[in-house]
C-alpha cells in the first residue's frame, strides 16, 4: 500500500488537531533575571506547574525549546483516562506491592478529576467528551485477564467497570476483530491542542508566568544562591528547578535523560465520514484501546464526523509517511468497512516510558521532575505538574504516589534508545504468539 494510494487531495503530515490550534509564534520576551521557580518545558506538565505556583503566589518563567506546545501536547490523541492502565505491569505479589499499586491507581483517578475540575472551572472550550472507554482484548487469556483488572479498578478507583463478552461487543464497537474486552465509564477524551491552548492562555494571563519560547536551556548550574539556568539569550536565578521535558529530555540533564525512553507514537486522521458509518465506530463515543504490546488506540473526533487513529505502527523515530501506510492497514484490521476512506494528516510526536512503566515525580539532585507519561500524559502530566508545584510551595497535605525517592534506570542505558526497535520486533513476536496460541 503506497501513501499516495489512501491520501486525500488535501493530505497534510501535520496534526490534524492543528486545523484548530497550531502552537503559534510568541513574542521573544525578555530572559527575566529571577524568578521564584524556572520551569524546562512548556508541555503540560510545564504549563500546570506554573499556574499551580501562580496560585501559591510564586512567580516562575518556562523555558521551550521551541514553540509552547509544539511537541506531544498537542499531537497526541486526547484520550484522558482513570487510571486504568498505571501499574499495568506488576502483579500484586506482597502485600505491600499491593498496597502501592492501589495507591497509584486512586493517585491515577485523582489525576482524572483534576483535569476535569480544571476544564469546568476555567471554561476551556476542548472537545471534552466523558464518554469512557473501551480496552479490547487481543486474545482469549487478556480477556480472562481483565476480570481481575475490572475488580481492581472498581475498589480503588470507582472506575465504574464491566467486562465486554465477545458477544456484546457490537454495542462497543462497529467491529468484531477483538476477542471481548473492558469498559471503564470513568474516562473521557478532548481535543489536545484546544486543552494545551486553554492552559496557555491561563499562563499568559498571570501576572507571575514567564514564558520563553525559543529558548533552550544550554547551561543548568547549581550553587548556594540557587539555580542559573542558562540559554542563548541570557539566564535566570531561581530558587528551584522542574524539569517537564518527558519525550524531549535532553543533554542538559543527562542523568533524567536515561530515566525516560522516547519513543515515537504515531496518528492518522480520516476525511469526514457518512453520518451511520461514522457513528457505527464507536457507537457510545468511546475512546478505544487494545491489550496487544503493539498498541492501537483510537477515538472520533470532538465532532464526530472522522475516526483519530494512533498506535506503535515503528517502534523508534520514522517519518509520518511512512507510518501511515502502516496505521491504514492497522485502521482496516479492526474497521474493514473502512476500505476505500481517505485520510487528510498523518503525523508523529514523542512519548516517555519510563523504565517501570510508572509514571514519575521527585527530586534528583536538587532537580524537580515530572516524567514519563507512558502514553497517557494528558491527565498524568497535567497532575505531576500540580503536585510538583504544591510540593514546592509546601502546601501539598500528602506525598503523591508518583512521588519517590528515586527513578530508575538501566546500566546499560544512557540516552540513546538504540535498542528499541529490537523491543519493537520482540513485541511483535510475542503478540503474534498470544493471539495464535492465546
Amino acid at each position: 500500500m503506497k501513501l499516495s494510494d489512501i491520501s486525500h487531495k488535501d493530505f497534510e503530515l501535520k496534526p490534524w488537531w492543528w486545523n484548530a490550534y497550531e502552537p503559534k509564534v510568541l513574542d521573544l520576551v525578555d530572559i527575566p533575571q529571577s524568578a521564584d521557580v524556572a520551569i524546562i518545558g512548556a508541555g503540560y506538565a510545564g504549563l500546570a506547574t506554573a499556574l499551580e505556583l501562580s496560585k501559591q503566589g510564586k512567580s516562575s518563567v518556562v523555558f521551550d525549546a521551541e514553540q509552547p506546545g509544539f511537541g506531544a501536547s498537542t499531537r497526541s490523541g486526547g484520550v484522558v483516562s482513570g487510571g486504568r492502565s498505571v501499574g499495568k505491569r506488576y502483579t500484586s505479589t506482597s502485600p505491600a506491592e499491593a498496597a502501592h499499586i492501589a495507591d497509584l491507581r486512586v493517585d491515577a483517578a485523582d489525576a482524572f478529576d483534576l483535569i476535569e475540575g480544571l476544564i469546568r472551572d476555567n471554561n476551556i472550550d476542548c472537545g471534552w467528551h466523558k464518554a469512557g472507554a473501551f480496552s479490547g482484548a487481543w486474545c482469549r487469556r487478556h480477556f480472562n485477564d481483565m476480570k481481575s483488572k475490572v475488580d481492581d479498578l472498581n475498589a480503588v478507583t470507582e472506575g465504574d467497570a464491566y467486562l465486554v463478552h465477545p458477544e456484546q461487543q457490537r454495542e462497543e464497537i462497529g467491529s468484531d476483530y477483538y476477542r471481548g474486552g473492558m469498559v471503564v465509564n470513568r474516562g473521557a477524551h478532548l481535543h489536545p491542542a484546544l486543552y494545551f491552548k486553554g492552559l496557555l492562555d491561563l499562563c499568559q494571563a498571570s501576572d507571575l508566568i514567564t514564558i520563553c519560547a525559543k529558548a533552550p536551556v544550554t547551561d543548568l548550574n547549581q550553587s548556594p544562591a540557587g539555580w542559573q539556568v542558562g540559554t542563548d539569550r541570557g539566564a535566570t536565578m531561581a530558587g528551584d528547578v522542574v524539569v517537564a521535558t518527558n519525550g524531549y529530555t535532553g543533554n542538559v540533564t543527562p542523568d533524567l535523560k536515561r530515566r525516560v525512553v522516547p519513543v515515537g507514537s504515531y496518528m492518522i486522521a480520516t476525511e469526514e465520514l457518512p453520518d451511520d458509518l461514522a457513528k457505527s465506530l464507536s457507537p457510545k463515543n468511546r475512546a478505544i484501546s487494545d491489550s496487544r504490546r503493539v498498541l492501537c488506540y483510537y477515538r472520533m473526533s470532538p465532532d464526530g464526523k472522522r475516526l483519530l487513529f494512533g498506535g506503535r505502527a515503528r517502534f523508534g523515530q520514522t517519518d509520518p509517511a511512512e507510518s501511515a501506510p502502516i496505521l491504514y492497514k492497522f485502521m482496516l484490521d479492526r474497521y474493514p468497512q473502512l476500505k476505500g476512506t481517505k485520510i487528510t494528516n498523518s503525523w508523529t510526536g514523542n512519548v516517555a516510558f519510563s523504565i517501570d512503566e510508572v509514571p514519575h515525580m521527585g527530586q534528583y539532585k536538587g532537580m524537580h521532575y515530572a516524567l514519563g507519561c507512558n502514553g497517557s500524559g494528558v491527565a498524568m502530566m497535567t497532575y505531576l505538574g500540580t503536585q510538583t508545584a504544591r510540593k514546592i510551595a509546601g502546601v501539598a497535605n500528602y506525598q503523591c504516589a508518583f512521588d519517590t525517592p528515586t527513578m530508575p534506570t538501566h546500566p546499560l542505558y544512557h540516552g540513546d534508545p538504540w535498542f528499541v526497535p529490537w523491543v519493537g520486533r520482540y513485541f511483535r513476536t510475542r503478540d503474534w504468539i498470544d493471539r495464535t496460541f492465546g
